[in-house]
């Protein structure tokens, strides 16, 4: 018979190691141990150190070996494991200038390094019964299959963009993706749950005509492991997507699980960030209610000089107070300040403020926030719509710009700052940013849309809550 540390389960947790992936993952694993389940949080030795050492920036040493789960651990009792791993790469490799080697370390040496983890605590106690993997991953499939482990893929944006990825067999065939005929420019109308869209509000990567890329190989090899995956976790609400989720759940077992906020939102018990976070709290104080725009363009992707200088203008010419997270090397490895001096130096005549990167959580639920600025990430979208502060839409990579399609046409939350493939424009980014800021028509949708994301994790019969209740208790059952 079984001893009661094997009925309750052990769930491998292992994100894609960026930002924007660690950060729900880590909220899923403290979800999940809260429920009683064992967990094991797998990061890369990179990841860890970066966080580390942000987080220990004004203290001596570089803080490697901390655990992050080490304050929830003892707080709140959780069966919580940290374990890191190698990506394959050596820990200080600088993984955002070299973008593609970075990838062929994750295609093709990083399995090697979770197979030998997935060995050593094999013989753990209680053994691990479940793998919970990023989708992005080449390889849980193969290991699930080999150490005997349930194959939980993790799915990190909305459900439209998993679809899309799902069905890249429908857009090759009909001339959408990969093919002589990809500048087509009708409407793509025929993935299931999924309406009219505009080839221009495809990803990034499925509007390239060169598919030989080592992204294009691991988004192909990714989803022939999610097609194989036991079941999906989606950080999303159904009511969100109804028709998308409805879709994907007639092709595999789907659970939305999202949004994936920690209990207490906007705090956070782990620190996840890859930066020192200033502190904006004793300078919003100093703003009435609702005039300031948030501006950040996400975690990793690089930002045009030429439009983060029109972008950075037409912010001053717009007249609003402002508070800008600017990421260090986001324009790139060039010389010269990437700002306008007018900004760089005490923005715009003191109603700005400019900071290397902040705690996003806790500034747009700041009540002196109204809009927000964004390259429209995942993260940043759900973080809007929970604390109720519209969009202006950037978007820059990958699934940015499907999630601005949600943004600016279905839930009709926001705007975007310039048309599908439009460089930016000062005068229509100031433009823009008076209509964001001046509220109107946004704001009942924005409401309808917190509320359904809300409601989706409220404890009385929240959908995605009732969707975790169920995964655990079907992974207990087998």
């Amino acid at each position: 018979m079984q001893g009661e540390g094997e009925k309750k389960g052990h769930a491998v947790v292992i994100p894609y190691p960026l930002q924007g992936h660690v950060i729900p993952a880590v909220h899923l694993a403290i979800k999940l141990a809260t429920e009683g389940l064992t967990v094991t949080f797998v990061n890369t030795e990179a990841v860890h150190r970066r966080t580390s050492t942000a987080r220990h920036t004004a203290a001596a040493g570089s803080g490697d070996d901390d655990d992050i789960f080490e304050g929830v651990r003892s707080a709140a009792g959780l069966d919580i494991r940290y374990e890191l791993v190698s990506d394959g790469l050596p820990a200080d490799f600088d993984r955002s200038s070299n973008h593609d080697q970075f990838m062929l370390a994750l295609l093709h040496v990083s399995s090697a390094h979770v197979e030998s983890l997935l060995r050593r605590i094999s013989c753990r106690h209680p053994p691990p019964t479940c793998l919970i993997a990023d989708t992005f991953f080449v390889w849980p499939a193969a290991l699930s299959s080999k150490f005997g482990l349930l194959h939980a893929s993790f799915w990190t944006e909305p459900a439209l963009v998993f679809s899309l990825y799902y069905h890249l067999d429908l857009l090759r065939y009909y001339g959408h993706f990969a093919s002589s005929e990809n500048n087509r420019e009708d409407a793509i109308d025929y993935v299931p749950g999924v309406g009219a869209m505009d080839p221009g509000d495809l990803m990034s990567y499925l509007q390239e005509k060169d598919t030989s890329s080592v992204v294009h190989q691991i988004i192909f090899r990714a989803f022939e492991g999610a097609k194989a995956a036991d079941l999906v976790l989606c950080n999303t609400a159904e009511e969100l997507e109804p028709a998308t989720v409805a879709a994907l759940r007639r092709e595999k077992p789907f659970y939305t699980v999202g949004p994936l906020f920690p209990a207490g939102f906007p705090t956070s018990p782990v620190k996840t960030s890859m930066w020192p976070e200033a502190n904006c709290a004793q300078w919003l104080a100093t703003r009435p209610r609702g005039t300031v725009l948030y501006v950040s363009f996400g975690s990793y992707a690089q930002l045009r000089r030429g439009d983060l200088e029109e972008i950075a203008m037409g912010v001053l010419q717009s007249g609003v107070s402002f508070l800008w997270a600017l990421r260090p090397g986001i324009a790139g490895a060039g010389e010269g300040e990437p700002l306008p001096l007018a900004l760089a130096e005490g923005g715009g005549g003191g109603r700005g403020l400019v900071v290397p990167w902040c705690n996003q959580a806790a500034v747009l639920s700041n009540d002196a926030v109204g809009g927000f600025l964004s390259h429209c990430g995942w993260n940043s979208v759900l973080e809007s719509i929970w604390c109720g502060v519209p969009l202006l839409c950037f978007p820059l990579l990958t699934d940015q710009f499907t999630n601005r399609k949600l943004v600016v046409d279905e839930w009709r939350i926001g705007l975007e700052v310039s048309g599908r493939g439009s460089a930016a424009r000062r005068e229509e980014v100031a433009r823009k940013i008076g209509l964001l800021m001046g509220g109107g028509a946004a704001r009942d949708s924005l409401d309808a849309a917190m509320k359904e994301a809300r409601g989706a994790l409220a404890s009385a019969g929240g959908s995605s809550r009732r969707n975790l209740d169920q995964f655990i208790l079907d992974l207990k059952a087998r």
